[in-house]
């Protein structure tokens, strides 16, 4: 899909055909429209390909006719029913007079700016722009992060009195989005020091503190997402060990009922293998049989209070 924005005023109004200051914004385009964009911009192909595919790598590409920012994205993946958190590229591409966006889907990025909601934005600042998709990037980078903490800290009560491994694997995925967000931001890292040193995309004195604020928020984010990493990473194995003390638990009192179980049946077959009348126990007496059930309660009882004393109960 192709989209056509333009700032007018204080307001980014769509449009149907992209002038001078436009910002063109493809999500998953077809062929033919990355053709008509190369074409009209004379872009490499390859390069508005690029962020379509999900492995390419952060960078920044200087050529004759344009320069082109690619950067990792934060994105909400849903599977099983559950969200998950993963990157994807995202290509910022400036050429002749406008701005151009490539990503693989909709993203949370993009649509602040599409739905207006970007202070001091402007489509035909094409530096300050830049700068601001990036700290906006940074600023989803930290948001997706907190509601990570805030999932594992819920994932961390559950598991306290859990045996079972389907916690366990949630905060696995939750490390995993960690992996791939610490992995992203340090990507980015890079794109903003070359950013910083590149001649060919013109810094404005007003976007100088900009530039120095995605740097600290992409900073932050890394820090955060190294911290919170660190933190799962322990949480799991404290779990872990966890669920199989719980396990052990279980087991022992298993074994501890079936021990105290199997005393009336070593008592019954013992009393039963004596075919002789006259030499069984209490074979004179009427009430013999509730004697020896109730001998065998008894000894029971005994058994039980002597392993709970020894705290196997």
């Amino acid at each position: 899909m192709i989209r056509y924005f333009k700032s007018h005023e204080d307001d980014i109004i769509e449009e149907f055909t992209p002038t001078e200051g436009s910002w063109i914004a493809l999500t998953n385009p077809t062929a033919a429209e990355i053709k008509q964009v190369s074409t009209l911009y004379n872009i490499d192909m390859d390069d508005l390909k690029a962020p379509l595919d999900e492995e390419e790598r952060s960078r920044v590409e200087i050529e004759e006719n344009y320069t082109m920012v690619l950067v990792d994205i934060p994105v909400i993946e849903s599977r099983n029913d559950k969200d998950w958190y993963v990157t994807i590229p995202m290509g910022i591409i400036m050429a002749r007079g406008i701005i151009i966006t490539v990503c693989l889907q909709d993203n949370p990025v993009l649509d602040s700016f599409m739905e207006g909601r970007v202070r001091h934005f402007n489509t035909a600042w094409r530096t300050r722009f830049i700068l601001q998709i990036l700290y906006k990037n940074a600023s989803w980078y930290l948001h997706y992060l907190r509601l990570i903490d805030k999932r594992s800290e819920e994932l961390e009560q559950n598991l306290q009195s859990s045996m079972k491994n389907e916690k366990l694997v949630e905060l696995l995925e939750l490390e995993k989005s960690l992996v791939y967000f610490r992995t992203s931001l340090r990507s980015n890292e890079m794109v903003l020091e070359k950013l910083m040193k590149s001649e060919r995309i013109k810094k404005f004195p007003e976007d100088e503190e900009l530039l120095e604020d995605v740097i600290i928020e992409n900073k932050q984010a890394m820090e955060m997402a190294s911290i919170y990493s660190g933190i799962l990473s322990g949480m799991m194995d404290a779990f872990s060990s966890i669920i199989s003390n719980n396990l052990n638990i279980v087991m022992k009192f298993l074994a501890s009922v079936t021990i105290v179980m199997s005393i009336p049946t070593i008592i019954g077959g013992y009393y039963g293998m004596n075919v002789n009348e006259a030499g069984m126990p209490f074979a004179g007496s009427e009430y013999g049989f509730a004697i020896v059930i109730l001998l065998s309660i008894v000894i029971s009882l005994i058994v039980a209070a002597i392993f709970q004393k020894f705290k196997l109960f």
